[in-house]
């Protein structure tokens, strides 16, 4: 699964520094997990890396006839103990292989071809069990190609002088949130405890297992699932660009730079002090009462959807405004048409009128278009009109602004793999495609001016819909050529990585609202103020969030917008697909 537009924009650097040297540990040089293939196919297609030396760990003896009996395998395990107190994970792992989405990370992948024509040496490591070191020859060798990272795929533990080879140490993947999972499986342990968060780490290793530096973190929304297959996919594929990004910033700014940008260490909140593979037990306590629950709701099962509906307020104290707890009455919410629901509020003013824009959305035709009302200073909606509509795509998330004269929109239109620019040719129902901003899958794009410059913030959603970076572009113009930031991952937390609305203007603070898809899609919103914002820098913090817990029988709200004294949220509900169904599709 090739990242694209998520990771070319870490390819190039523009450094005139020699290119880094990189090796390769691996187990084999003919297969790889998929995910990992694509890592080194960003290195092999950047302008500033190159893979020099390939360490393969040797071989050992193929097993004779009697050991590849299916048979003779299962009676080993049935007698021998430390292997029979683990037997229903693996057939836990075999029913769960069947569930494997496509494009699954983990899968092998032939990879002669992008190897290919690499200097090569096997090593037999040092020491039993799981803790490997290198003998002192192939030290010798590998320090010896003066390697800038060495990047490990392969081995075990490591120990040694192995993590000194190269002058920036070895680098490693964690599957997991080191700060509460060490261990393994990855992303099991998650279903298991119900975390909401499952998290990868880049980390440079040393002899503390799970230890090490940590470069990077991304979180993604742990799945509402049993399989684990399914889990580790968004964080598997979400995390291919950790090592490309690093490795341009090595690149670009040096090594103290990606030390200033490295994860604080934290202590350790892990239930376990290492996780390890699961007993029968483990598996008992976790599975059976999941799937008594799955049983006993089987028979009155039936179809259920997320129901959003949009609610306004005139002229309270903004939720973006307050200093303490929130206050949310004088909300009112809007019923959508039956068969319809309404979401991802946009509040324009024009010629003294307030207008809302927003996703209309038909469950009937299973797509999104954006529609318009005009909203009275009584809070009462206008007929809405429907100003964006393609057969062969799904608008939503409305984001309107104005550039001088002219009005604009970019909607969310995350199947068209493209970022597009609408001009309003008559207000408010006549919109033409104007340019194409970026290309490549995003979601949420806003765009703000300040300081003479545009400013648009969108984020990735190659491996899920569901959002992996929040990435910040400038330009001189609305239309013009967008800059990749330098600051750039601005998020990969799910938590924050999503954009919720306009950027606001208040008391001389820039406002960022965002939205929380942990623990579930579209949950809550957290303002965030922008503290730092120019072509070289940015940061911001967050002040407070809204939760969906505020409101009576809602269950999550993933958008907030002002404008000219006009409030807008939206919310939604579990309900029947039966209850907003016009007919079955």
């Amino acid at each position: 699964m090739a990242m694209g537009a998520a990771t070319s924009y870490y390819r190039y650097s523009s450094a005139s520094r020699p290119p880094l040297r990189i090796g390769l540990l691996l187990d084999s040089r003919e297969k790889l997990p998929a995910a990992f293939s694509a890592v080194i196919d960003d290195i092999q297609t950047s302008n500033f890396a190159k893979i020099e030396l390939l360490v393969v760990r040797k071989s050992s003896a193929a097993p004779n006839p009697a050991q590849r009996s299916r048979a003779l395998r299962f009676l080993r395990r049935i007698l021998d103990a430390r292997q029979r107190k683990r037997l229903l994970y693996e057939l836990y792992l075999r029913l769960d292989a069947r569930m494997k989405p496509p494009n699954d990370p983990v899968a092998e992948v032939d990879c002669r071809d992008i190897l290919s024509g690499i200097e090569t040496i096997e090593v037999e490591p040092l020491g039993k069990k799981f803790i490997q070191r290198f003998p002192n020859d192939a030290l010798e060798t590998i320090r010896s190609r003066n390697l800038d990272v060495i990047i490990r795929f392969g081995f075990n533990i490591l120990h040694g002088e192995i993590l000194k080879a190269a002058r920036y140490g070895v680098w490693s993947y964690h599957h997991g949130d080191n700060e509460f999972y060490r261990g393994g499986p990855a992303h099991f342990w998650e279903l298991c405890e119900g975390a909401p968060l499952s998290g990868v780490v880049l980390q440079v290793l040393s002899e503390e297992l799970d230890g090490g530096l940590v470069l990077c973190k991304s979180l993604f929304a742990t799945k509402p699932t049993l399989s684990v297959s399914q889990n580790r996919f968004a964080p598997y594929w979400g995390s291919v660009d950790m090592i490309i990004r690093k490795l341009n910033e090595l690149h670009r700014f040096g090594w103290d730079f990606v030390l200033e940008k490295s994860v604080p260490p934290t202590p350790y909140r892990g239930k376990r002090k290492l996780y390890k593979t699961p007993t029968n037990l483990d598996v008992l306590r976790w599975l059976g009462p999941a799937l008594l629950r799955k049983l006993v709701a089987y028979p009155f099962r039936r179809p259920l959807v997320q129901h959003w509906r949009i609610a306004c307020r005139f002229n309270g104290t903004p939720l973006h405004a307050s200093v303490s707890e929130p206050d949310i009455s004088g909300f009112r919410w809007i019923d959508s048409p039956e068969g319809h629901f309404w979401a991802d509020p946009f509040a324009f003013e024009s010629d003294a009128k307030l207008w809302v824009f927003f996703e209309d959305y038909s469950y009937k035709e299973k797509r999104g278009v954006i529609a318009c009302s005009e909203i009275s200073p009584q809070g009462n909606w206008g007929p809405p009109q429907v100003c964006l509509d393609d057969p062969g795509h799904h608008y939503s998330y409305p984001h309107v602004f104005q550039a001088g004269s002219e009005i604009y929109m970019v909607p969310e239109s995350f199947d068209s793999n493209s970022v597009i620019l609408f001009r309003c040719q008559e207000f408010p129902n006549k919109w033409v495609r104007e340019a194409t901003l970026l290309e490549g899958k995003f979601v949420d794009t806003t765009i703000w001016e300040r300081d003479g410059l545009w400013w648009l913030l969108t984020t990735t959603a190659e491996a899920e819909s569901g959002g992996i970076s929040l990435l910040l572009f400038y330009a001189e113009s609305v239309k013009g050529e967008w800059h990749f930031h330098p600051s750039n991952p601005i998020s990969t937390d799910i938590r924050m990585n999503r954009g919720a609305g306009c950027v606001i203007r208040s008391d001389n603070r820039l406002i960022r609202p965002s939205q929380s898809c942990a623990p579930s899609y579209g949950y809550s919103v957290t303002f965030n103020e922008i503290t730092e914002l120019s072509k070289h820098r940015y940061q911001e913090r967050p002040l407070r969030a809204i939760t969906p817990e505020q409101w009576k029988g809602i269950s999550g709200i993933h958008t907030y917008n002002y404008a000219g004294g006009l409030e807008l949220i939206d919310g939604r509900t579990t309900v029947p697909l039966s209850q907003v169904q016009i007919s079955k599709p």
